[in-house]
């Protein structure tokens, strides 16, 4: 029997379908209804929480191995607080909770952002880690301070693995995470930026996942990533394939520090989550480079998917998630 947290999440639902296509067994948390999506009918759902350590504890018996996907990605100041709390306490729960019922192995679903997303002076690989220097969201401190606690655990005897993906590319709810791409580009967004960033199709973050879970490997963590790209080519490829108008406007970075102040006194006044945050404004900027070569070495059988194809896929499954015309 498999637990997976974060199941209503874009890797989380994923993932579970690509698990009941194998035939496996899977438990998972809900916390208010029940995720809709293939095979969630074939789930055995328990209601509860990773904050919750009761419902946690529920659920993980008769386990045999975690995967950990549950996540809250914010930008905005206001919601720092409950950021770090999940994503820290949460994650020291589920490792707790792995280590006392005996779980074979964790596979944890951490960020590129836990490594220090903002070094322009050479890739980033899995050497590095966050620091106040290299960092400019609050987001990779809360995926860094957790890793800690997946690697305290490994400390009392946990067998653990770690992936840290890219930007994740698949179809989702797409009014929020890495899916807001997608719904940016189908609205016409007319903006770009020089930014550069490491992307990666969901699949290939599941495959990665399974292929650690099932391996002999432990106490590791790997890049995930396809390739890196502009975001300007990105947000194109998506436009084109939805039959929209590309972006055309440049955004300099006087104009992004004047537009995240805008929308930063807007959010003040109307209390709604600001559209473009200081953090999300340098990250747009930087030109950031991942090398991806540990997990492809650990696994010479594996293999990327290309952009061209995951963005094409997830458009055209977008388009009928959406009713798009």
């Amino acid at each position: 029997m498999i637990f997976v947290t974060g199941a209503s999440g874009l890797v989380g639902s994923h993932l579970i379908q690509s698990l009941l296509s194998k035939g496996e067994s899977v438990r998972a948390l809900y916390r208010n209804s029940i995720p809709h999506f293939r095979g969630s009918d074939k789930v055995e759902w328990i209601k509860g929480d990773i904050l919750d350590v009761v419902s946690l504890h529920q659920a993980i018996q008769d386990i045999t191995h975690v995967y950990h996907c549950a996540a809250i990605v914010a930008f905005s100041p206001k919601q720092a607080a409950s950021m770090l709390q999940a994503n820290i306490e949460g994650t020291a729960n589920v490792v707790n909770a792995c280590i006392e019922y005996q779980i074979q192995k964790l596979v944890y679903v951490s960020s590129v952002a836990a490594l220090g997303r903002i070094r322009e002076e050479a890739p980033i690989d899995e050497t590095m880690n966050w620091t106040p220097e290299t960092s400019n969201s609050v987001y990779g401190k809360s995926k860094y301070l957790a890793e800690m606690e997946v690697w305290r655990g490994m400390g009392e005897g946990l067998n653990v693995a770690i992936v840290n993906p890219v930007i994740i590319l698949g179809a989702g709810d797409w009014n929020k995470g890495s899916s807001e791409i997608f719904k940016s580009a189908y609205d016409q967004f007319p903006w770009y930026t020089k930014g550069v960033s490491g992307f990666v199709d969901v699949l290939d973050v599941i495959d990665a996942m399974q292929l650690l879970m099932n391996s002999n490997v432990q106490g590791q963590r790997f890049i995930i990533s396809g390739a890196n790209v502009p975001y300007q080519e990105i947000f194109t490829r998506i436009a084109n394939a939805f039959n929209k108008r590309p972006p055309y406007k440049k955004v300099t970075p006087l104009l992004a520090n004047i537009v995240w102040r805008l929308e930063a006194i807007k959010g003040f006044i109307t209390g709604k989550t600001p559209l473009l945050t200081k953090e999300t404004a340098a990250t747009a900027q930087a030109m950031v480079y991942f090398d991806n070569t540990k997990f492809l070495k650990a696994f010479p059988a594996f293999s990327y998917r290309s952009i061209e194809t995951t963005i094409n896929r997830t458009c055209a499954e977008l388009r009928e998630l959406h009713h798009l015309v």
